[in-house]
């Protein structure tokens, strides 16, 4: 009788349920996509994958990379970094199929295709949505495309054969219609490519960088207007310049050198009116700069994408590391971490790279839309 006392105790004792302190403990070490389905065990598990985010393990924003084929049906493949988990995860989606062209991007949270007819953007955190629109009235080969508020920009890369290769056009995402604005500054017709500008948006605001010389300007789509130049080289030894919105401030990222031989990466970041005042934020350690390098050690540019206090850089011409920084808290924390995407079929393949805030809610939402959408992870090899 005893016995069979101590046989019951010992099984209620292992099948004791784990909460509190212990059960939020345990859902700090779970990747964000496996809480989603943790959280709808009870309700005093959603309380406590709420509560593990909150104080014990906050959700990051996420690095978002697509690789296409450059050649038609123009395959397309999505993964995801998530710094939280140090996880590489695979977004079984396809973006959609009517009106695919070549997948480009010209700032952290928007991708976009663009045909003669068509115009599909998405600004979805997982790039999951994608809105399907009439085609600018200019025919652009290489523009730089941003979204700011209810407005989507798109301006220079113009054709050859156009009368304005700085030309601008707003779409209203309100009443779905396009508008000429007024044109980019004329300073600006040598590099009024994608390519050879740098573009962030920031306090409603898209600004302009010119990659090879700091000078940037600015547009509001409210009035339709351009402003600057304003001069973002502090160190006049910068020959790559890069913005980007991080931290709640306009952010530059500078290789100082030149291509052949890079001295460091500084990052500084501006305020004021005329964008005046000025602040280092960091400085890249020297290992990192080595692993930015990658083999050749030859980088013509840089690729800066960031989203709340995250900023990530890579070298296009060797994206098989990505440096990562987050620069909350009034510190500069530096990273590096191997981007599983890269491979030799990826490498023959354009890259698309993007930065987002993804929510549990966006994960839950985009699982209800989407049957099919699944997350895979990703291991190295």
């Amino acid at each position: 009788m005893a016995k069979d006392r101590k046989v019951h105790e010992e099984e209620t004792q292992e099948e004791a349920p784990i909460y509190g302190d212990i059960l939020e403990t345990v859902l700090s070490h779970v990747p964000l996509i496996d809480l989603v389905s943790a959280s709808q065990v009870s309700r005093s598990w959603s309380g406590a994958v709420s509560s593990s985010l909150r104080h014990l393990k906050r959700i990051k924003p996420w690095l978002i990379v697509h690789t296409q084929s450059t050649r038609p049906p123009y395959a397309t493949t999505a993964h995801a970094y998530d710094p939280r988990s140090g996880d590489w995860i695979q977004i079984h989606h396809q973006p959609p199929t009517d009106h695919v062209s070549a997948l480009r991007s010209s700032h952290s949270t928007l991708s976009y295709m663009l045909s003669p007819s068509k115009f599909a953007f998405s600004s979805d955190p997982l790039r999951l949505t994608w809105h399907v629109v009439d085609a600018p009235l200019v025919w652009r080969t290489d523009p730089i495309v941003a979204e700011v508020g209810d407005s989507v920009v798109v301006a220079g890369g113009a054709c050859d054969y156009e009368d304005d290769p700085l030309s601008v056009e707003v779409y209203d995402r309100r009443n779905g219609e396009w508008s000429a604005c007024q044109s980019m500054p004329a300073m600006l017709k040598d590099s009024a490519a994608s390519t050879s500008l740098s573009v962030a948006v920031h306090g409603g605001k898209m600004y302009v960088a010119e990659k090879c010389s700091g000078l940037t300007h600015s547009f509001d789509p409210n009035s339709k207007a351009w402003r600057g130049p304003y001069d973002l080289r502090p160190d006049q030894g910068v020959f790559c310049l890069v913005i980007e919105s991080a931290g709640g401030n306009l952010i530059a990222v500078g290789v100082v050198g030149s291509p052949e031989s890079i001295k460091t990466v500084k990052m500084w970041k501006f305020s004021g009116e005329s964008l005046e005042d000025v602040e280092v934020v960091g400085e890249m350690p020297e290992e990192m700069v080595e692993k930015l390098k990658g083999e050749s050690s030859y980088v013509p540019s840089v690729n800066v994408v960031a989203r709340g206090s995250f900023v990530f850089i890579h070298n296009p011409s060797e994206p098989e590391e990505v440096i990562q920084c987050d620069i909350g808290n009034g510190r500069c924390r530096w990273g590096s971490v191997r981007n599983a995407v890269v491979n030799d079929t990826t490498r023959m393949q354009r890259m698309v790279v993007g930065c987002s805030d993804v929510a549990m809610v966006d994960l839950r939402k985009a699982m209800l839309m989407d049957d099919s959408l699944r997350f895979a992870a990703k291991h190295l090899e």
